[in-house]
């Protein structure tokens, strides 16, 4: 914890953002700026009579004008769209120039009314009618002239050179709250927390620090728990072995009713300490699960129990092999209580193993799932001995399994309800 101590003497993790919003803001003003102070260039110069005469008498620019003008012989007089409007004084003064009738002249152009009457403006089209033939003039409009390129090339460059420190930072506030999160995913009771990053800003110390005074909070919680429960159990074991002892004087038929309440009450306790026990057990070894499982279904078939294996490929995991057989084996005993036998698999995805534990009864409604793995809840409501346990089974599976970094689900498959248990392989 020392190393998450004074953090406000740390800087805050707002400052790095603000200073990258205010250079962003005045690096892009003066992008703007520049360009702005260099231009735009009108598109082209105004286009005099002489340069425009000249033109339609020869076909070629003059030198000074170059692609600024466009040359072009049509058999139809131009009839230009886009703003363009007819411009009597500007067909009055190209006629004049040529020396032709005005009826011979076509002029369209983009000029307020307004404007110096001595050259056609920016954007015209000018036509002459001569042996049979229109010659046009006009001003080319490219979809993305010179300035407009260079423009974009400037807040093209801006982009980039904002964008690699912007990612730099991103990265530098992303990476420690990621540590922190993947830290607090992995934090399981009476095991070590994972290394939390201890520099860094401010926010992330603070939220360091949170975490694993949680994670010890938590760690002390359970083992409280685990040892509230132990005391229960070993207190609670002279009474029952007393009420053992009474029983036996009872008559046959009430001394078995009461022997089987004790023990019921013992496998509750039991079940209840186990399931406490889980929360602190080491899941550090490496383990072939597919032993395991073998291991676990000769077991249960030397004592009559009709399961069977349905074998996979090897699985080695990291776990503890005695909660990982107590998970199996209460799925096999509900497969069985419930389904009247069971069958057990496994196959390996995508850098996880899946068990599937199969039973041969009636399916379950998906509406009462989630409720079924809740400490205390049995699939029979009744609370019939015969039928059921204790209703931890499926609590301590999902608990187990959990603390394994995997699943526990139960669906409906093919030939009756289906326990799916996922696990990650060991790196």
């Amino acid at each position: 914890m020392s190393s998450f101590a004074d953090p406000l003497r740390t800087r805050s993790i707002a400052w790095p953002i603000f200073a990258l919003v205010i250079v962003s803001v005045v690096v892009a003003t003066l992008v703007i700026f520049v360009v702005t102070f260099n231009g735009p260039p009108p598109r082209m110069a105004p286009g005099a009579s002489a340069n425009v005469v000249q033109m339609l008498r020869t076909g070629a620019a003059p030198a000074d004008v170059g692609s600024r003008l466009a040359f072009d012989r049509r058999a139809a007089a131009p009839s230009p769209g886009g703003g363009f409007h007819p411009d009597p004084a500007a067909a009055r003064g190209l006629a004049a120039e040529l020396g032709v009738p005005v009826s011979d002249v076509a002029a369209f152009t983009m000029r307020p009314p307004e404007q110096d009457r001595s050259a056609f403006g920016r954007d015209f089209v000018l036509g002459w009618r001569t042996n049979g033939e229109w010659r046009v003039v006009e001003t080319p409009s490219p979809f993305l002239a010179p300035w407009h390129m260079k423009t974009l090339a400037a807040m093209l460059i801006a982009i980039v050179a904002l964008a690699v420190p912007a990612w730099a930072l991103a990265r530098a506030i992303s990476r420690p709250l990621a540590e922190v999160a993947r830290a607090a995913e992995q934090a399981r009771a009476g095991t070590t927390l994972p290394t939390l990053p201890s520099g860094g800003a401010r926010e992330v110390r603070v939220l360091s620090g949170a975490v694993a005074a949680m994670h010890a909070r938590l760690a002390a919680h359970a083992a409280g728990r685990t040892t509230m429960l132990a005391a229960i159990a070993h207190d609670m074991g002279t009474p029952l072995s007393r009420l053992s002892f009474r029983v036996e004087q009872l008559p046959e038929a009430s001394r078995d009713r009461a022997a089987a309440d004790i023990a019921e009450m013992r496998a509750m306790i039991a079940a209840a300490l186990a399931f406490a026990r889980d929360e602190t057990s080491d899941i550090t070894p490496r383990l072939d699960l597919g032993s395991l499982i073998e291991s676990l279904v000769d077991d249960m078939v030397d004592a009559g129990a009709p399961v069977t294996i349905v074998t996979g490929p090897r699985a080695v995991i990291r776990g503890d092999s005695a909660a990982l057989r107590r998970l199996f084996t209460n799925l096999l005993e509900n497969a069985i209580r419930y389904g009247e036998q069971a069958t057990i698999g496994w196959h390996v995805t995508w850098g996880n193993v899946e068990v599937t534990v199969d039973d041969h009864g009636p399916g379950i409604d998906p509406a009462t799932v989630e409720r079924l793995f809740e400490p205390f809840v049995r699939g029979d409501p009744s609370r019939n001995r015969a039928t059921g346990g204790t209703g931890l089974g499926l609590a301590i599976v999902r608990s187990i399994a959990n603390r394994h970094g995997g699943e526990a689900v139960l669906e409906n498959g093919p030939t009756g309800a289906r326990a799916r248990v996922t696990l990650p392989l060991a790196s």
